[in-house]
């Protein structure tokens, strides 16, 4: 003869589910903390190394022996970088003396919208090197203003820019040739050159003028 099954009053069901729920849920947050613990590791050094590429773009290693990652200084949103974020400024040192700033500036007024830029700014207030690294300008038209998208390997539109300083090149000379400056463009194309060169100049200014101040803020590392 068997029993029949136990019945249990709502209040208790409820109870019962609530239990099992929370077993799982605290089984699988478990299971992503210890997920995330163990590859946290390998996440970190894949974003290390993403910037260290877009940094190697601009400032060869071989011209700095600090830590670069850890001298840095942060940046609160700098509307003359056209940043709306805070974001990071890198300081590269030989022997402890400045050799450059890298740090990022936005064009606001690209063909297609905003055009994001790695710039590097020797201590001499030279540019060593100058990255777009996101745009949506239009294909095959714009966006030779990225390096890779370039087709002239030889001499990449961007790096133009290498050399240049306020010392060098006076203001009115940092457009376009069609504008009266010195800057080189693709005929058919020259809204998105146009923004590169205005912020490439813009973030050179604001790097002279707090060169000093941005290497000693902080103690070195």
């Amino acid at each position: 003869m068997t029993s029949a099954p136990k019945e249990y009053t709502a209040p208790v069901m409820a109870a019962r589910t609530a239990a099992t729920l929370f077993v799982f849920v605290a089984i699988f947050t478990g299971l992503l903390s210890a997920a995330y613990l163990w590859t946290k590791p390998a996440i970190e050094a894949s974003a290390t190394e993403e910037k260290m590429k877009l940094v190697d773009e601009v400032l060869p290693r071989t011209e700095y022996d600090n830590a670069l990652l850890e001298d840095t200084v942060a940046l609160p949103a700098t509307p003359e970088l056209g940043l709306k974020d805070p974001t990071t400024l890198f300081r590269a040192r030989q022997g402890g003396q400045p050799v450059a700033l890298i740090f990022e500036a936005v064009a606001p007024d690209g063909y297609a919208g905003k055009i994001r830029l790695i710039i590097a700014m020797r201590a001499n207030g030279e540019v060593a090197g100058v990255r777009v690294t996101q745009h949506k300008e239009t294909p095959g038209l714009g966006d030779y203003v990225e390096i890779k998208k370039d087709k002239n390997k030889a001499r990449p539109w961007i790096t133009q820019f290498n050399g240049m300083s306020l010392a060098k090149v006076a203001d009115k000379d940092w457009k376009l040739k069609k504008d009266g400056g010195q800057i080189d463009y693709h005929a058919g194309a020259t809204v998105t050159p146009r923004a590169v060169s205005k912020a490439v100049l813009k973030a050179v200014q604001w790097a002279e003028a707090n060169r000093d101040r941005l290497f000693a803020e902080g103690a070195a590392k």
